[in-house]
């Protein structure tokens, strides 16, 4: 077993990016092949891939594809399998980008809610970090990419499950690190705030099972109307993604995107007393101050 910290590792290493057929994973494949990594792409549906091969293609680069579910285990053992079989059984990278919002407070989530975005957002790299790592850790390296967001640091307001989801993927990923160092497989955290990505578009969707927490609900718009309107391009993350994989020296957690930095870096500066009174506002306005001496952030700027 190494005694010394996870070597780089560098192009043409193969890397297989899971949920590349929009957005940060989309971004991200094509980014490594650029740089000279033999890319596969994972996508629920290849007839639905057009958009990801046009783009590739427009980069003048190849991300090969594989058709799976990171939902369903059945789906992703012959999804692996066949990638492995492609690749000589080596997978060296491992992007686990795939995933789902989530929008409801506490009170009115539906238990099955919590299953439905857990089953993605942390079973789903848990099944394919179990295909790959028997090998990495038989060749003494490789690396774990786990795209969490910034709400895996901050529990942002009225996005229960998803918070429950991406905090759990930081825990479980904090273990990993540590559990894998000795077989010199590096884990990294990629901690994403607001990117250009059609999962915003996507997430919309709330319970309101009363108007009780139609504040929260406003609040939680806002600020990602707020964040929308500067959105970083996702290519940025792919970058980030790149160093996280390739720097000699190892890094476990990277924040990345609008806002990630600023909301990390100031829930770390106020005590836990301090975050839960940030709710007691009942004007918006005084709440947007607040936020905004708290963490750096306008809320009020959509343009």
């Amino acid at each position: 077993m190494s005694a010394t910290p996870a070597q780089a590792i560098p192009a043409p290493a193969v890397c297989v990016v899971t949920g590349a057929n929009s957005g940060i994973g989309r971004a991200t494949a094509i980014h490594l092949a650029g740089v000279g990594y033999t890319v596969w792409g994972t996508v629920r549906s290849l007839s639905k891939a057009t958009k990801l091969q046009a783009m590739a293609q427009a980069a003048g680069v190849q991300v090969q594809l594989v058709e799976l579910d990171v939902a369903d285990d059945e789906s992703v053992r012959a999804g692996f399998a066949r990638v492995l079989e492609a690749t000589g059984g080596v997978v060296d990278v491992l992007v686990n980008n795939a995933g789902v919002g989530g929008n409801a407070v506490a009170e009115e989530c539906p238990t099955q809610l919590y299953l439905d975005v857990m089953n993605i957002n942390l079973c789903g790299p848990a099944r394919c970090w179990q295909q790959v790592l028997p090998g990495m850790r038989a060749r003494g390296r490789g690396a774990i990419v786990n795209v969490t967001s910034v709400v895996g640091r901050v529990a942002a307001l009225a996005q229960s499950p998803y918070v429950a989801s991406k905090w759990a993927l930081e825990g479980v990923s904090e273990e990993l690190a540590q559990e894998l160092a000795p077989f010199g497989v590096r884990v990294a955290i990629v901690e994403p705030g607001v990117t250009k990505s059609a999962i915003f578009a996507k997430n919309i969707d709330t319970p309101r099972l009363s108007d009780a927490y139609d504040t929260a609900y406003r609040r939680m718009f806002q600020m990602y109307a707020a964040g929308l309107a500067k959105a970083t391009d996702p290519i940025e993350v792919g970058k980030v993604v790149h160093h996280a994989i390739s720097s000699p020296t190892p890094t476990l957690r990277h924040a990345v995107s609008w806002g990630a930095a600023e909301l990390i870096d100031g829930r770390a500066a106020i005590t836990d007393e301090q975050w839960v009174a940030l709710g007691i506002a009942d004007d918006d306005e005084a709440y947007y101050d607040t936020f905004a001496a708290t963490f750096g952030l306008n809320l009020r700027d959509l343009g």
